[in-house]
């Protein structure tokens, strides 16, 4: 299957495209790991990208569209991928349409992950890091740590990262809604829209997601 995954910020699109690409045996396709690799290998595109991101700009369009499409054409996506990140405005989904109309293919589904704004800024203005370990994560209402403020697993310091604040998670989602969130319209014209509620337990939203995915390929 070839599907793009689309939500606000904090609906868990990284920690569902892992669960559900490896379910589907298609590989996970993530902005973020698309510009990492490029950059660290040393491409014409990740120098293009290391250049703007150096400079403080946003990565133009045609750079992430041609990192993109790379990506897509290695071996391991010959069967379908999954892309979380990407496309982020209806002009990579347009140009992600003519890429696959080039190759023969076509999109299967849109999964749209669907969280009320309210626990989108619950969910990422509660997350609170270790300083020693930024793989220790603790939430204050869902993952409360022992002693407030102190990491249970390695006695380090707590603390919010600046992105995670309430209002510059509110910033997020403003861009959220003018940028990305049209895609939706866009894919949906096309009948490829599939929406569910990303609220649960992790395996229960997978469970939701992969079951909505069976029935629109049967």
């Amino acid at each position: 299957m070839r599907i793009v995954l689309v939500g606000p910020p904090g609906a868990g699109k990284g920690t569902q495209a892992a669960f559900l690409a490896a379910n589907l045996a298609i590989p996970h396709i993530s902005t973020g790991d698309l510009f990492r690799a490029n950059i660290s290998q040393g491409t014409e595109l990740g120098k293009q990208a290391k250049a703007y991101m150096d400079a403080g700009n946003l990565v133009p369009d045609e750079v992430t569209i041609g990192m993109a499409k790379d990506r897509m054409e290695a071996p391991d996506a010959e069967n379908g991928f999954l892309l979380d990140g990407f496309p982020r405005n209806v002009v990579q989904a347009e140009a992600l349409d003519e890429v696959l109309k080039a190759d023969g293919v076509k999109l299967d589904a849109v999964l749209d992950l669907e969280v009320p704004e309210d626990e989108v800024v619950k969910r990422i203005a509660g997350r609170r890091i270790c300083r020693n370990d930024s793989a220790h994560v603790f939430h204050v209402a869902y993952n409360a740590p022992k002693q407030d403020g102190v990491c249970d697993k390695c006695g380090g310091e707590l603390y919010q990262r600046g992105d995670d604040t309430e209002d510059t998670v509110r910033k997020r989602l403003e861009v959220y809604h003018s940028e990305t969130e049209p895609i939706i319209d866009y894919y949906r014209a096309q009948g490829l829209v599939i929406t569910i509620s990303a609220l649960g337990k992790v395996d229960e939203v997978t469970t939701k997601a992969m079951d909505a995915l069976r029935r629109e390929a049967a």
